[in-house]
This record gives structure tokens, sequence and C-alpha cells, in this order.
């Protein structure tokens, strides 16, 4: 019949936990009332409550758009529909001094916990629990609304993984794998806990200044309504509307080698407020997200680390002991969903959040486990690009889960296996360097280094990985 899923609960859980690679699932969520969730019935829902909107140029620069560059503004779904359908009426309100042709709009990481926290029966329209995680509703997810053009900035996600539903409206997403980080140019400015980004804009890429990322590799998928798509831990992912609305609803799985993560990145928010506070206000580098409301102090952050490092000593002896138990439902595993960007934003302290004891049940998946994936009309792979495509070109899934499809749409940058010699720095930089080197001075016609480029090597992701081992070794001594 129409509502028997492909997969069970149990089968899609194992495919989620097991997976290393992006996929995308078909006619898992035909039943769910959130597939109901376009924007004309959240204002309904909201009823005049009023959100915060990023607003960005449609304009593609060479430099990606960072949350700290966009404006931003309050206004209800309503003026966001009438905005992004070109009303009259929008010429007052708080769209009015954005012309659509120019800008996009994006109501961007909104928990439903808290713009629904008068309608608390609507979380039960998301339904994880048919992904293998009973419990898991819209209370553990965030709601994404945007215009054509609308985008994320190349990032990864520190914490977990994640399953991404389509509602409305069609996005595309650009993924490139863990081993392609070095060529993504990460850092950790702008700041924000659990988010490391990307200098490249996916977009347009400056390959004078960004040479490397010829050597990554695109995975591309255009997500379409109903659609399910899994980002496996650590995957980069660029996203952007394509449609003149789009509303997705995530939700962040945990996974054990989130302990180890949060340690690595206390040792990071250490680093990064300790150095970017002490440099002069008047720089006026807006290097802290508006996500992050505040540069947490020293002693709280050498407080966060202290928990961190506990509860991952802690879980280690659990897994060891054989103690683990299932963190599939409650409270605590939930706690950690809700805190995955923001601490504070969820109501979530620092001290609170790292002081959880997560169980670890989540073990290491086995080759011959692997190869089991039951790929197919159900369950689709999002293939690295071909030489002969673009690493900006769409692989669409059909909403019936049909045949992928291929759009070229300009230059490749394929694979090559090749290892960096250096820790990551501009190119700026790494001429510099090499002027010292044969001239053992400075060259005065040479950039001079900034804070942010000693921070791109110092918290470069290969460097805090080593300081937290070496942390975590001294504490089991």
């Amino acid at each position: 019949g129409e509502d028997v899923k492909p997969f069970t609960a149990e089968k899609t859980k194992e495919i989620v936990m097991s997976l290393q690679q992006p996929a995308v699932f078909c006619n898992m969520v035909g039943d769910w009332p959130a597939l109901h969730w376009d924007v004309k019935y959240l204002s309904a829902m909201l009823k005049g409550k009023t959100i915060q909107f990023r607003l960005g140029l449609k304009a593609v620069d060479l430099v990606p758009q960072f949350e700290t560059t966009c404006s931003y503004a309050e206004a209800t779904l309503e003026e966001f529909l009438a905005w992004s359908c070109g009303q009259p009426s929008c010429l007052s309100g708080p769209f009015s001094c954005y012309d659509y042709s120019k800008y996009w709009a994006y109501a961007d990481y909104k928990y439903i916990a808290r713009i629904f926290e008068d309608k608390p029966e609507i979380f039960e329209d998301v339904r994880w629990s048919d992904f293998g995680f009973p419990g898991r509703s819209g209370k553990e997810s965030t709601l994404w609304i945007g215009s054509e053009g609308a985008n994320t900035p190349c990032h990864l996600d520190s914490y977990g993984c994640n399953l991404v539903l389509q509602v409305q409206g069609r996005k595309r997403w650009h993924l490139f794998p863990p081993g392609d980080t070095s060529f993504l140019y990460p850092t950790r400015i702008p700041y924000e806990e659990s988010s490391i980004f990307s200098k490249v804009n996916i977009a347009n890429p400056d390959l004078k200044r960004f040479p490397e990322f010829r050597n990554s590799t695109a995975h591309v998928v255009t997500l379409s309504p109903g659609q399910v798509l899994l980002v496996p831990r650590h995957w980069w992912h660029y996203v952007e509307s394509i449609d003149p609305v789009t509303v997705s609803i995530n939700s962040w799985i945990e996974l054990d080698a989130d302990h180890e993560a949060r340690v690595e990145e206390a040792i990071t928010r250490m680093l990064v407020c300790a150095i970017k506070s002490a440099e002069n206000p008047s720089d006026g580098d807006l290097w802290l997200n508006p996500t992050e409301v505040e540069a947490t102090s020293h002693e709280i952050n050498l407080q966060y680390l202290n928990k961190a490092v506990s509860a991952y000593l802690q879980c280690q002896e659990t897994s060891v002991s054989g103690q683990a138990r299932s963190s599939s439902t409650g409270a605590k595993q939930r706690t950690n969903a809700s805190c995955k960007r923001k601490r504070r934003e969820a109501g979530c302290e620092p001290e609170s959040c790292t002081s959880l004891t997560q169980e670890c049940d989540f073990p290491t998946p086995k080759a011959e486990e692997l190869q089991k994936i039951p790929f197919g009309p159900h369950l689709i792979q999002v293939l690295p690009q071909s030489h002969k495509t673009s690493v900006m070109g769409a692989v669409a899934v059909e909403s019936g889960g049909g045949d992928l499809l291929h759009e070229n749409e300009g230059e490749h940058f394929g694979k090559l296996h090749c290892q960096r010699k250096r820790l990551l720095m501009s190119n700026d930089c790494e001429a510099a360097a090499h002027q010292m080197d044969t001239d053992c001075s400075p060259c005065t016609s040479q950039t001079t280094l900034s804070t942010n480029d000693l921070l791109d090597c110092l918290v470069n992701p290969r460097v805090i990985s080593l300081v937290a081992e070496l942390l975590l070794e001294r504490m089991r001594v």
C-alpha cells in the first residue's frame, strides 16, 4: 500500500549511522503532516509573529557572504511572501529597502521549539522516528525559509550528521568530503561554535587566491519536496535556494565522535576568543558571528574545556566497561541536538551542555556492513561529478526517486590525489614566508601578516585535532 515505507525504522537508522557519503531518501515521509508546511500554512500558524530574516545580495562576488556582512530585518511570513512575489504592498514595511531583483532573504536556523512554543502539538508533524530515532520530532529540529538565491556559506558542522527534509521549493546542495578540507581553505573567522567555514565562495571561486580548490570534488544534488538528504559527519556543504520560496526542516543526529569534537571546539573557542579579544576594537573586524552573542571569558572557556574533556573520558570509560546504553531516546540526547549551533540560542549554557554524559552506542561500521547499503530508487547516492561536469553543476533527484540528472554549468574541479606540505595559509602568506626563507628578512612589498592569518594556521582543524589528542593523553596519564 501507499503507507508502506521502503525501509523499516531500524534499517533506516542503520543506514544513517553507517553511511559515510551523502544520499537521498525517497518515499519515506509521504504521511508526515510537516509536508504541508509551506509558507502560507506557516504564516497562518504564526498569526503575525515576526521572525528575523538575513538579507544578502544576489550578485555573486569572489568573497562568501558571511552572516557578519549581511543585513537583517524582522518581518512576518506574510510580508516575506508578498515581497518574494513582488507585490506592491512591499513598498513599505521591513523589506522596503531591499529590491527583490537584487536581494535574497533567509529565515535560517529557526528552532521550531522556540517559534512554536505556544503550539507544542505542531512538533508531532515531524516524525524522525521513521528514521529510527523515536522521541525525536519537530521539537529537536530547525526550520529554514528562504527566497530564490538565499544561501548558506560553505562550511562543515563539527557535531553529528544531518538529516534534511525538503518541504517547499528546491535547494541545491554542493557537498565536499572531509578529505577535501585543505582544498577548501578552512577558517574560524567569523567564529561560531560547531561551524568551520570555507574562505572559498563556491558559487564563484577565486582560483588565484585559492588555487587548491581545483583539487576538490563536488557532490551536487538538487533536493525536491518530500525528499530527505543525509549529510554525513564532517562533509562540507554550500546550500542555495533555486525556487522563489523554499522551506526545509533539519535535525542533527548525535554521534559518539561528538565527544572528541567538543574538546576540539572548546580549544578553538579559547584560542579565538583570547586572541581576537586582545585586538584593538577600533580595527572593526566583525569576527564574531551573529549567532554568538558575545565573546566568552577565559575562565568560562577553560571551564567549558574541562567539562568537555571530562565528558569524553567518561564516555571512553563507559565504552570500555561495556556499559553503554541506547541514546536514541531521552532528554539527554535531545539536549545536545538543540545545542548544535549556538548553545545560548537554544537556552542552554556551555556549563550545562558539556556536562552531559551522552551514552556511546554507535560503533564504527564494518566494511561488510557498508556493502549492504540498499541503494536504489528509494536511497540514491549523491555521486561525485565526472571530469566533464561542473563543480556548480546540478545532480537532481526526481521526486519519485528517478534517475539522476546532470547539468553542465561551467568548469569542473576534478580530484587530484596530493598532500599539502605545510599548514594552510593564504597565497600572500605563503609568498611572504618564502621571501623570509630566502632573504632571512621580511619583504616590505608583501602583505603584513594579520591576526586572522595566524588564527587560520593556529586553529586549523588538523592542528586542533593534534592539540586535543595531546591534551587527552595528558589527562589519561
